[in-house]
């Protein structure tokens, strides 16, 4: 039964990675087709590597806390048992947080545009691998709610 409980608990945290939502400019929410986006032109005046930040749900601390608190409960017997049980799913709980944001973390860019109307601005996406280079002429995308670079 541990066994089990222990491995249904890995299985949830995998999921949960393979289900983040990408964050490019490539990259588009099913609630974003058929919207409307108005396109302005600019230069790329520069481009940064940036970090995102990886995602927190309550996922990860569950996970965590399953995993923990079947491999305290394996430590001693009786009380002793219990009570490693309940450190071992705080301790998982918090290292399952923790994993959760460092495997959902992803490289990013900071793209720095010169609009046509001489506007400066800067927008942060996921890195899908675009390669932007300064000078290049790009797309602004914008809907309300979305905003990004391509080309």
């Amino acid at each position: 039964m541990r066994t089990l409980t222990l491995t249904l608990a890995l299985l949830a945290t995998v999921n949960l990675v393979g289900c983040a939502s990408g964050l490019g400019g490539g990259d588009y929410e099913r609630t974003e087709t058929r919207r409307v986006m108005s396109v302005r032109m600019g230069v790329i005046e520069s481009v940064r590597p940036v970090k995102l930040e990886g995602t927190n749900t309550p996922l990860g601390t569950v996970a965590g806390a399953a995993i923990g608190g079947v491999a305290g409960s394996t430590v001693g017997s009786g009380k002793g048992a219990a009570i490693a049980a309940v450190v071992g799913a705080v301790a998982g709980g918090i290292a399952g947080a923790a994993a959760e944001e460092g495997f959902t973390r992803k490289q990013g860019v900071e793209v720095t545009l010169k609009m046509d109307n001489g506007e400066l601005l800067a927008i942060v996406q996921e890195d899908g691998g675009e390669n932007f280079k300064p000078g290049e002429r790009v797309r602004l995308l914008q809907d309300g709610r979305n905003t990004r670079v391509s080309r």
